[in-house]
C-alpha cells in the first residue's frame, strides 16, 4: 500500500468537488460515504489489521479516515441537492470537511511512522 498516494488521492477531492460544483455535475454520495470503498479503505480493514491493529494509530487512522468519508459523503450530498453555494463553504479552511480531510492526512503519516512503513 503506498501511504503517500493515498493522501495524495484523499486531498484531490477537493478538486473533484469543486469541479462538480462548477460543473453542476452529481456525485455517488453513497459510495464516497463508506470508507472501506477506496484503496486506503480496503487495506485499513483489510491486510493492514492483521499485522497493524497493535498500533494505537492504526485504530486512529481508520477513525479519521472514516471521519473523511463522512464529511465527504455530506459536501457531496449538498452538490447533489444543487446547493452549490454551501457545498462551497464546506470546503473552505476550517471547515468539517478541512479538518477531516487534515486528520486523515495527519493519521495516515503517523501509522507510517509508528509501523515503520
Amino acid at each position: 500500500m503506498d501511504l503517500n498516494k493515498a493522501i495524495e488521492k484523499h486531498a484531490e477531492w477537493k478538486v473533484k468537488f469543486r469541479s462538480a460544483i462548477s460543473k453542476q455535475e452529481l456525485l455517488d454520495a453513497e459510495t464516497v460515504s463508506k470508507d472501506n470503498n477506496c484503496e486506503l479503505g480496503k487495506w485499513l480493514h483489510g491486510d493492514s489489521k492483521v499485522k497493524l491493529s497493535k498500533f494505537a494509530s492504526h485504530s486512529d487512522c481508520i477513525a479519521k479516515h472514516a471521519e473523511f468519508h463522512r464529511e465527504a459523503g455530506n459536501v457531496a450530498k449538498a452538490i447533489n441537492a444543487k446547493k452549490y453555494t454551501e457545498a462551497e463553504s464546506m470546503l473552505s479552511a476550517g471547515s468539517s470537511y478541512s479538518t477531516a480531510s487534515n486528520a486523515v492526512g495527519v493519521a495516515v503519516r503517523r501509522l507510517k511512522k509508528e509501523a515503520g512503513l
